[in-house]
């Protein structure tokens, strides 16, 4: 399958769908016909004797050195190779794959000046699979994400390393196994690679996309412990709901009365139920998480934009002939809505954990047994996996501290304020690792609980779910080895497969 992006017009569904998949990515032929255009003033300028920032002249605090035309290769090739100063642990490949897709996405705005020979060579890579090796460690987001993308660029023009069939290579030998060709870089060309946002803002798509099908986990684990304990659904009445008026809010007490619709362990408490108010974890759940719900749909409006932005430097302006030196580098955008994301996840989580807490403690849980056990004292029952949850949740509130508002001058202060975008979107990673996990035990503590009621049944679309998770994680009638069972029910967090099986289609 080859996916057609479409510069300025591709969607969050179009970019999920990319990094889900190992097809093909192809600019659309529409939009070469700007690109041409921004290549022939680069060409035109790299002759001239005006000085152009990064085509005749050095970089960053070196931009009053004048470089003649003869030097351009070398030019480029040495700020592609001086750049690739990357560190860690290499960014996984499907991410790698979105970031360049992102990267042909603004070179395709026909404002980078570069040739279709640069787009052709990252479609090529595309197509073949041949994945840079991105170390994650390297970029503060400001002039760029200068060494993630340097250590791309590198495999394009033959340098640096990649992966090809699964093994780890040279960049000239995975290109020769793929049947490619180094290119060479033109004027401008390594600084339109280099400079630009992709890398930070393909790690926060990521996170988002993993956010977004924990929250649609959410929805379901929530309603599955609200019957569990045998919670009222008066707090969902739709009425409460339109006095506030937050959309998110509105949408999953609508999504959670749907859920919990035709339950007879409801109906069996409805009336003579002694407690007015169930604890804020069930009561509060659609203010919650609609709150965090309505916060990832103002990212993923942020990062949609970014996504099809031009965020290179400096820009080719061919309605007016000007090359402009400007910051759309600078990942602000990104590092503000890789932190709102990261305040959302933690915060699903936090909530989360709370209910957990509940359905496994015997003097809150309404007579459940002790850790959800039928021999509790003999069994620990789940003991543990809430502790597990509250490990979790306490490193997702450390790691949901902002990004954003921290800074350190970099390039001889040249680069004086930075935006910090790519670290705060890749510990999106491991926070949506963490909210799965505390939803994987919510969903096993949930299914006890409700087994717990039996002879009476959970609503219809609860006992789909709780197939789905029991088809894969059995009933805990005695302690086991459970760690398997805990990455099992995470990964169906992050699969989606226990909010499809219930029926859950809210959508960013």
């Amino acid at each position: 399958m080859t996916i057609i992006l479409h510069p300025r017009d591709t969607t969050l569904a179009e970019l999920e769908a990319l990094w889900r998949s190992d097809g093909s990515v192809k600019l659309a032929e529409t939009t070469y016909r700007s690109v041409d255009a921004s290549a022939a003033l680069i060409a035109q300028a790299a002759q001239g004797k005006d000085p152009v920032y990064g085509v005749n002249t050095g970089f960053g605090k070196l931009a009053s050195v004048r470089i003649a035309p003869e030097d351009t290769e070398t030019l480029q090739r040495n700020l592609i190779l001086s750049h690739c100063c990357g560190v860690g642990d290499g960014l996984d490949p499907r991410t790698v794959r979105l970031m360049m897709a992102l990267k042909l996405l603004s070179l395709g705005r026909g404002a980078s000046g570069v040739r279709r020979a640069i787009c052709a060579q990252i479609e090529a890579m595309l197509a073949h699979g041949v994945v840079p090796v991105i170390p994650e460690q390297g970029s503060v987001g400001a002039s760029g994400d200068l060494a993630p993308l340097a250590h791309m660029a590198a495999v394009m023009i033959g340098a640096g390393e990649a992966l090809f069939d699964g093994t780890r290579m040279s960049g000239s030998a995975a290109l020769d196994k793929a049947g490619l060709s180094p290119v060479v870089l033109g004027p401008k060309e390594g600084l339109a690679l280099i400079n630009g946002t992709q890398f930070s803002t393909a790690c926060a798509l990521v996170g988002l996309f993993q956010a977004w099908r924990a929250v649609r986990a959410a929805i379901v684990t929530s309603a599955m412990s609200t019957d569990a304990i045998m919670g009222s659904t008066a707090p969902l009445n739709p009425a409460i709901h339109a006095l506030r008026g937050h959309q998110g809010q509105i949408d999953v007490a609508a999504a959670m009365s749907g859920l919990l619709a035709g339950s007879v362990i409801r109906e069996s408490h409805r009336q003579g139920d002694s407690r007015v108010q169930d604890p804020y974890c069930i009561r509060c759940q659609p203010q919650v998480t609609g709150a965090a719900i309505d916060i990832l749909r103002f990212a993923g409006r942020t990062l949609q934009t970014e996504a099809n932005a031009v965020t290179d430097n400096p820009l080719v302006i061919t309605e007016t002939g000007d090359i402009l030196s400007g910051g759309n580098f600078h990942a602000e955008p990104v590092a503000f809505a890789a932190d709102q994301i990261a305040l959302a996840v933690a915060e699903v989580g936090a909530i989360a954990q709370r209910r957990v807490a509940l359905m496994v403690d015997p003097t809150l849980s309404f007579d459940l047994p002790p850790f959800l056990t039928p021999e509790p004292g003999l069994n620990s029952g789940l003991m543990i996996a809430e502790v597990t949850t509250a490990a979790l949740m306490s490193e997702n509130k450390h790691l949901a501290n902002p990004c954003s508002t921290d800074s350190t001058p970099t390039s001889a202060n040249q680069e004086d304020h930075v935006s910090m975008a790519a670290h705060g979107a890749l510990r999106l990673g491991r926070m949506t690792q963490n909210l799965s996990v505390i939803l994987g035990v919510e969903a096993m503590c949930a299914a006890q609980g409700i087994e717990q009621r039996a002879p009476l049944v959970t609503s219809a679309p609860l006992q789909a779910a709780l197939a789905c998770l029991r088809a894969c994680v059995p009933s805990l009638a005695q302690d086991r080895y459970l760690a398997p069972d805990l990455e099992v029910a995470a990964g169906m967090v992050l699969d989606d497969s226990l909010a499809t099986a219930a029926g859950v289609g809210m959508r960013l």
